[in-house]
């Protein structure tokens, strides 16, 4: 299959936009040029032509938890907010902490997904923190995490780092010592702990949602002394803090939690200086008896594929507290990077593309999501931006 997309402004990164045509045929990008030949095309005239989104956190509550969501409903709702790549998070019944496991979550893949998801492995067995997992993946993985359980012990974490360092295994970290509660301490002591034990062993290390200022000072210092350490922020950090919370509701209530306007004004800070590497959404869908109740009653969590770029363009780029170029580096050729992932609009790339209309206004209501998860904090904000379409190898899978 051939598809033509013509009169579009490609994002080719380093803060480079050009007028181009483009053509895909069988799965990649064959041709860019001026005025290309083709009686059928997609006009893309005012739209923005970017590499599909990637997304390093994602829970799709497959196998395990269907009543929450499914690869086909998560995946569905990647395509809608443009995501191409996704990165399922391992914490599902049965863990992928095996082979046989892994196995099985990838048979539902293979079988449902809507877009490419790529699964992390867990760190320790069942994600209980107790022991390494035997079998360290060697691919199809994102690398190994225990997200939503931060390893309280130092000895296995030591261990685990240690062994991934060995293997060249990305090691995506839920930084949460259970001693502290829920505040900033609990999210910096138990980072400072494991970077200094990144510094020893040199492994990849990856911390998932920041949300302190404490952290992203010692991310800061790491990445001076070159450790092999990359970070994440999620749209509701960057974008909320506790003096948002404007009623009790569960669609509030996150791990990590909001904290103060100073933490938030540090991870925007950050992300404008380039400390930060990618924005991931860190998609948690449950059911609405789970989020439809007071703060106290909810369990953690809220969902975001279908709204990050929109909410993030309005209140980041609108506001010109971050360029276009930014946002969109952070959403494509950032975690790409991370977990060593062609990206780029190229010939000879992939063509995972997504076409963005900067123009579009809508009003966010969860009851439009494809996710079974319509918990958000953003319920009822009007945004600017639109996905148009969302082409994934060649093929348009999501269009509006």
């Amino acid at each position: 299959m051939t598809l033509l997309i013509k009169n579009g402004l490609l994002y080719l990164g380093n803060n480079e936009f050009i007028k181009r045509d483009l053509i895909c045929s069988n799965g990649f990008v064959t041709e860019i040029g001026k005025n290309l030949p083709g009686e059928s095309f997609v006009d893309a005239t005012g739209l923005i032509v970017s590499p599909g989104f990637v997304d390093l956190h994602v829970h799709l509550r497959e196998p395990g938890q269907p009543h929450k969501e499914t690869i086909a409903t998560g995946t569905a709702a990647a395509l809608a907010g443009g995501f191409t790549t996704i990165c399922a998070m391992p914490n599902l019944n049965p863990a992928p902490d095996n082979e046989e496991h892994l196995a099985l979550q990838q048979a539902i893949i293979k079988r449902d997904a809507n877009c490419k998801v790529i699964p992390f492995m867990t760190i320790t067995k069942n994600r209980a923190g107790k022991e390494v997992i035997d079998v360290f993946p060697q691919k199809d993985c994102a690398g190994i995490s225990d997200d939503g359980n931060g390893i309280q012990d130092p000895l296995v974490m030591e261990q685990a780092l240690q062994k991934a360092a060995g293997n060249n295994i990305l090691v995506a970290a839920h930084c949460e010592d259970k001693t502290y509660g829920a505040s900033n301490a609990a999210e910096y002591h138990q980072l400072e702990r494991d970077l200094k034990l990144v510094s020893k062993h040199q492994c990849r290390y990856h911390v998932c949602h920041v949300s302190t200022k404490e952290s992203m000072e010692l991310i800061k210092a790491a990445k001076k002394n070159a450790l092999p350490v990359s970070c994440e922020v999620t749209p509701h950090h960057l974008l909320l803090c506790e003096d948002d919370i404007t009623d009790d509701h569960g669609r509030f209530k996150m791990a990590p939690a909001l904290h103060t306007a100073a933490d938030k004004a540090a991870l925007i800070n950050a992300t404008q200086s380039g400390f930060i590497d990618a924005i991931a959404t860190d998609h948690a869908p449950h059911c609405n008896k789970e989020k439809n109740c007071t703060f106290a009653e909810s369990v953690f969590g809220v969902v975001g594929l279908e709204t990050a770029f929109s909410i993030l363009y309005t209140n980041l780029v609108e506001t010109g507290i971050l360029p276009l170029e930014k946002l969109l580096f952070l959403l494509t050729f950032g975690p790409s990077k991370i977990i060593k992932l062609p990206c780029g609009i190229a010939v000879g790339n992939r063509a995972d593309i997504t076409l963005l209309d900067l123009n579009a206004q809508w009003e966010i209501n969860s009851n439009n999501f494809l996710s079974k998860g319509h918990s958000t904090p953003f319920e009822g904000k009007k945004v600017k931006g639109k996905i148009v379409k969302t082409i994934l190898n060649g093929h348009i899978k999501f269009t509006r």
